[in-house]
């Protein structure tokens, strides 16, 4: 009987370890997939949150996700170093917002949900300039070309003058991460049909050429010379908004930055246009004509088409870097 209980007792140690095994495995996956998700942290003005993604950093940032084949063809407009970036908003705005961004990326599109509606009104009073940069991370880690041809695609949207209302669209409208919709250049120009204007036989002929795609291969290698941590990467006036984790950069506390060094710099663009009306209303009352006057501030970005969605944001620097999203 003694060696029986013996053996039993051996049996159920034997299983007893290999359950510790299987759960400590499977916690070991858990975390892994923590890492490579979202983790909301707090609700930013009611509805909006912010999140903080940590993503495998090292082991795939130098895959581009798709072929640089053929010339570099710049979109209209850009910008910057080498002209890598798209330029939204009033070019004399004090303030610059520099962003980073893969259109598969999830930490991506809840940076856009969360920071849309306060980017756009600021760009809007003329008061920041936002240069995007697009990238193409997830297409090296998860295989596919969604990151680069809906970056080409958004290139062409930038040659219609169409790329804010385009770019937001692609957020609004992104797939799972696993699922690499934006590869198929039908998709994209579907989406291309709830902008006004955009779907012209030019911008598919730009879309199914791939005629950005080299500038596209381009940005992406200016992203890892950055070195460059994960996407999105959001710069205020070249300092990390989310470099501190503890007190990050809330829509509300952007709002506040910028406003802040408009103010600091002189008279916002609004309160120019005020003083004019004053001029001219003084003028007007002493019998003087009235010079003439200037038009008004001018959103540099329209507005997004809908409403944003509740999202989390991800941090700038430990944020999707190509991570698998399980």
């Amino acid at each position: 009987m003694s060696e029986k209980n013996d053996g039993a007792n051996r049996d159920a140690t034997k299983r007893s370890a290999r359950e510790r095994l299987q759960e400590e495995r499977q916690r070991q996956k858990t975390r892994d997939k923590r890492r490579r998700t979202l983790i909301v942290a707090s609700a930013v003005v009611g509805v909006l949150g912010l999140a903080t993604v940590v993503g495998v950093i090292a082991a795939n940032t130098g895959k581009s996700g798709g072929s640089k084949a053929g010339p570099v063809v710049a979109p209209s407009g850009a910008t910057g170093k080498d002209a890598l970036a798209i330029q939204t908003g009033k070019a004399e705005a004090k303030s610059t917002l520099t962003v980073w961004e893969d259109f598969r990326c999830p930490a991506c599109k809840s940076f856009e949900d969360s920071y849309r509606k306060t980017i756009h009104e600021l760009e809007a009073k003329g008061l920041l300039k936002v240069d995007y940069h697009l990238v193409t991370l997830i297409d090296g880690n998860m295989g596919g070309s969604g990151s680069l041809k809906g970056a080409n695609a958004a290139a062409c949207a930038q040659d219609a003058g169409k790329f804010t209302e385009y770019h937001d669209v692609l957020f609004q409208n992104q797939p799972q991460e696993v699922d690499d919709a934006y590869g198929k250049n039908e998709k994209l120009l579907e989406l291309a049909g709830q902008v006004n204007g955009l779907d012209t036989p030019a911008f598919r002929k730009c879309v199914e050429d791939g005629t950005h795609n080299s500038w596209v291969g381009k940005s992406h290698e200016a992203f890892i010379a950055g070195k460059f941590r994960g996407t999105p990467t959001v710069l205020l006036d070249g300092k990390n908004i989310f470099a501190d984790e503890a007190n990050p950069v809330t829509p509300q506390k952007l709002k506040e930055q910028v406003e802040g060094a408009a103010k600091g710099s002189g008279a916002t663009a609004a309160d120019k246009d005020a003083d004019k009306d004053a001029d001219k209303g003084a003028d007007k009352a002493a019998g003087k004509a009235s010079p003439s006057a200037g038009s008004g501030t001018k959103a540099g970005a329209k507005a997004s088409p809908s409403a944003s969605k509740t999202a989390s944001n991800g941090s700038a620097n430990r944020s999707s870097t190509g991570s698998s999203g399980d």
